[in-house]
């Protein structure tokens, strides 16, 4: 487990609302030394962000719907559905749950129609036993870290 202290979590908040900004700029907006901050940075970028991939909105790339999709699965097949999860181009993300479902997978798909081929292309892997989709109509609070960071900051 990594040890994020507070000028971590300052570091890591102010490049949530300033990203594009050099070491140097962050160390001016922080108060701290630009050395200081670029040996956290490098630490940072190796222990704790996780990877450096553009959030692109799926709608910027014509997949106008979004979906969840609740896989109900045989336990042993497990790895390889997480497998053919991960070589789907339209799976953005998949979560292990507890309670009825076992995963839930986040799609993004053109229009209807391309949501009923991936959900059958789910119904089809191997170990899935069942699988239930619902749309997002609105994304309310989109994903986001800053908050956290700014009540772990207030603590």
């Amino acid at each position: 487990m990594v040890n994020v202290d507070m000028t971590d979590r300052r570091i890591l908040l102010a490049l949530t609302e300033l990203a594009k900004r050099s070491a140097a700029s962050l160390a001016e907006h922080l108060n701290l030394g630009r050395n200081t901050v670029q040996s956290r940075l490098n630490r940072l970028e190796n222990e704790v962000l996780l990877g450096q991939e553009v959030r692109v909105p799926p709608h910027a790339l014509g997949y106008n719907l979004l979906a969840f999709i609740e896989l109900h699965v045989e336990q042993h097949h497990l790895a390889s559905i997480t497998e053919a999860l991960a070589k789907m181009p339209q799976v953005l993300e998949a979560h292990g749950l507890t309670g009825s479902a076992d995963i839930l997978v986040r799609v993004c798909a053109v229009d209807a129609h391309d949501l009923f081929r991936i959900h059958g292309q789910l119904l089809h892997l191997p170990g899935v036993t069942r699988a239930d989709s619902a749309l997002a109509m609105a994304d309310l609070v989109p994903y986001r870290t800053s908050e956290l960071l700014r009540h772990s900051l207030s603590e």
